[in-house]
């Protein structure tokens, strides 16, 4: 669990602002959890994360004082492309971003959570579906769709992921779990308060690629 408990993301402020420089310093280091799912399998996935980080910090780079927060970067989209927004910038880079760390959290959470295939209990095959059916499914159209299920049946055993996780180092499953249990501390409700964000200021989109 070294690989996410070395960059934990800040505890959020009780107006549950996520200010922005540090945000996507943690979450540069969220592209490497597919690594460990499978480099070759989940690689479109990690691309994709990484491109979408990039197009934020491009963003934010321009001027980190106006975009301190995300908040600040979406109302400052919305003024400057109108009707365009939420399509666009930033703004559309992040809605795919939070999907995916969605995707993270629910996965963790649910090794965490303890929920297994009773008749295979090394896999994590049950984990990953439950984090893509709640997370990016819908948002996809088939031939996508069907590009997961590949990547599904291609994810690795629960005792080689945590490994993973751990830098390759061999630690008790239940050590790894109690590390996972912290990284969510803050990880969780810095991708719930995303989710909020988008909520509030109706940038959600339900378009499918």
């Amino acid at each position: 669990m070294a690989l996410l408990m070395e960059h934990q993301f800040r505890q959020l402020p009780a107006d549950k602002q996520v200010e922005t420089r540090p945000f996507l310093e943690a979450v540069s280091y969220i592209p490497s959890f597919f690594d460990c799912l499978g480099p070759t399998i989940f690689a479109p996935i990690k691309a994709d994360i990484s491109g979408n980080i990039m197009k934020i910090k491009a963003v934010y780079d321009t001027n980190p004082v106006r975009f301190k927060t995300l908040q600040h970067i979406l109302e400052a989209e919305k003024e400057i492309h109108g009707s365009n927004w939420p399509r666009v910038g930033a703004t559309v880079a992040l809605l795919w971003l939070k999907r995916g760390l969605r995707f993270v959290q629910i996965v963790l959470q649910s090794l965490v959570d303890g929920e297994k295939d009773d008749t295979n209990p090394n896999l994590i095959r049950v984990n990953v579906t439950k984090a893509y059916e709640m997370s990016l499914r819908k948002y996809h159209g088939w031939f996508v769709q069907q590009l997961f299920k590949a990547a599904l049946y291609a994810a690795p055993y629960k005792s080689d992921f945590l490994k993973a996780l751990s830098k390759g180092r061999d630690v008790k499953e239940e050590e790894c779990l109690e590390k996972i249990k912290k990284f969510l501390m803050n990880f969780s409700p810095t991708v719930d308060a995303i989710y909020e964000l988008y909520s509030k200021m109706n940038a959600d989109l339900d378009y499918r690629v």
